[in-house]
């Protein structure tokens, strides 16, 4: 799979890319609905890898995954489709009661996380909702913690107190300093600090509970925003399931490599 196009399919929107060499390149953000925007942009990087490339899918959304399995079998562009989890095994350890609850984007995360910082490490996600994830010195992911992004939760405050504005999230909207002046910017000013403190909260308990403080990562659409001047955060790295996506792909090609001969297509 040297040349591979990878998308990772959300609740609501998909985040796409390709491979090139080492690097992942052309990635970007596409809504789910309608499916010609999401195949266009598809289509667009099958070119740009040179026509006929694998896709790689990674998703938490059965229902769209099927769908687009289904259209590009139909097309015919592509050399075959894998799915992280199905045809390509993501090889992480876990310390969870039930590994199959766990959302194969928050794995691949940690596997390309663990692979980068070579130790432990917290990967904090940044989207739709925000997740804190612990990996230990030996890349055994333990899980974390799931809660409202920042998006979410600003949409949350006029529906349980109507009173309230809408308000949107955006670097574009962001506050300077501690002070809500009116209500708008309080509320842009709460939601950042319930992620952030949330995130420092977390990211001390996982280091009480390893002895030591661990890499901090931080990815997703709204870590630049959130994270970008925090001192405690060592790295930005915005396409960091892509990345993993990628990681496993070159884990397939590599004979007696995580799960290499497993690794099957559509």
């Amino acid at each position: 799979m040297n040349e591979a196009v990878l998308c990772a399919l959300g609740n609501s929107r998909a985040r796409i890319g390709r491979i090139d060499g080492a690097d992942v390149v052309d990635t970007r953000s596409v809504d789910l609905t309608p499916e010609a925007q999401l195949d266009a942009a598809l289509a667009e990087l099958i070119v740009a890898a040179g026509g006929a490339p694998a896709m790689v899918i990674a998703s938490v959304n059965p229902p769209a995954q099927t769908a687009l399995e289904r259209r590009l079998v139909a097309a015919g562009d592509v050399a075959g489709v894998y799915v992280a989890g199905r045809d390509l095994p993501i090889p992480v350890d876990t310390a969870l009661t039930d590994p199959t609850t766990v959302g194969h984007d928050r794995l691949l995360c940690a596997y390309a996380a663990y692979k980068r910082a070579q130790g432990a490490c917290v990967v904090i996600d940044v989207g739709t909702a925000i997740t804190v994830d612990f990996v230990d010195g030996e890349g055994v992911f333990h899980g974390g913690a799931i809660a409202p992004g920042v998006g979410a939760m600003l949409r949350s405050l006029p529906q349980s107190a109507p009173r309230l504005p809408e308000v949107a999230w955006g670097r574009a909207e962001l506050v300077d300093g501690p002070f809500g002046r009116d209500t708008r910017s309080a509320m842009l000013v709460g939601v950042r600090a319930a992620a952030v403190g949330m995130a420092h909260l977390l990211v001390d308990q996982y280091a009480e509970f390893f002895g030591a403080y661990p890499r901090i990562i931080a990815t997703g659409g709204d870590a630049t925003d959130l994270f970008g001047e925090d001192e405690i955060i060592e790295q930005i790295l915005p396409d960091l399931q892509l990345v993993g996506l990628a990681d496993i792909c070159r884990d397939a090609l590599t004979p007696g490599g995580p799960g290499g001969a497993r690794a099957g297509g559509s």
